[in-house]
């Protein structure tokens, strides 16, 4: 009797079992299967739906020609157009990996000046405000230096040179956003070291002018007054009609005090560095 229960059983499990089967006979699996297209047909495709604005498709048929036709001439081409596909999508970390995928694959192309200027744009594009970390802004100065090392005929030169430049003053307005807050606080060395970095490091920055005069404030508030009279005079020197000039001025006038460098100090040495005026 239990040997005919059990076999019953079996075999009411072997009839769905069998009918699973049945209709897995019947499953068109020719949908799962990727169509595989000429390697030029899908670049064109590419190139005509980036045109059109249709980001997402176009990135589709560059990432296809990648699975498809890899390690040829439309896949080296392909990457780095998805590289700037991703760029247009607000997908930088995509676009940042493709781009330095292609710089080691390829560095040696045509198109790898383009590459690394994606690089630079997609750090670019996410560069905070001032109140903010500023790593994407170092990264975003490194690869567009690269860009202007590596490459110094590219087309991209001069618009990678802008975005250092403005990658440079905003790290200079980090500095001067910090030697605010010391000296506000009353932490005059602290503020000092932020606007002498300023000065020393960025001194074709608009942020030099203040720099200068928020040095002639602090070294006046420690008493270190030789070096704030040359805070002043070299300020006077660059910016002579500037307000803070004038400002720094009447600070030290109320103390009978006049701007006056001290040869020996270092603001002496980084007065030949300033441009007058910023960049």
């Amino acid at each position: 009797m239990l040997r005919k229960v059990v076999l019953t059983g079996m075999l009411a499990l072997a009839i769905p079992l069998s009918g699973c089967a049945s209709k897995d006979d019947d499953i068109d699996l020719s949908k799962y299967v990727e169509t595989i297209d000429p390697a030029d047909t899908l670049y064109n495709q590419g190139l005509a739906n980036l045109e059109a604005g249709r980001l997402n498709e176009a990135a589709k048929k560059f990432a296809a020609i990648d699975r498809q036709h890899p390690y040829t001439e439309y896949a080296r081409k392909a990457l780095v157009m998805a590289a700037f596909t991703n760029y247009r999508q607000g997908n930088y970390d995509e676009a940042i990996n493709m781009a330095k995928r292609y710089t080691t694959l390829y560095p040696t192309s045509k198109e790898a000046a383009y590459a690394y200027y994606i690089i630079g744009l997609a750090y670019f594009r996410q560069i905070p405000d001032v109140t903010r970390d500023q790593g994407a802004t170092r990264r975003a100065i490194a690869a567009m230096n690269e860009v202007v090392e590596r490459y110094p005929e590219s087309e991209y030169v001069e618009d990678a040179k802008a975005k250092v430049r403005f990658a440079r003053d905003q790290l200079a307005g980090k500095e001067m956003q910090v030697g605010r807050y010391y000296l506000e606080r009353k932490e005059y060395l602290a503020a000092v070291k932020r606007f002498r970095a300023v000065v020393e490091e960025y001194s074709n920055t608009r942020h030099v002018e203040e720099a200068l005069a928020r040095l002639v404030e602090a070294y006046y508030a420690l008493g270190l007054t030789s070096e704030a009279q040359t805070a002043a005079a070299v300020l006077g020197q660059n910016f002579p009609d500037s307000q803070w000039y004038k400002d720094s001025y009447k600070l030290l006038q109320s103390q009978g005090l006049e701007p006056r460098q001290n040869a020996g100090s270092w603001l002496s040495k980084a007065a030949t560095l300033i441009t007058g005026g910023g960049a």
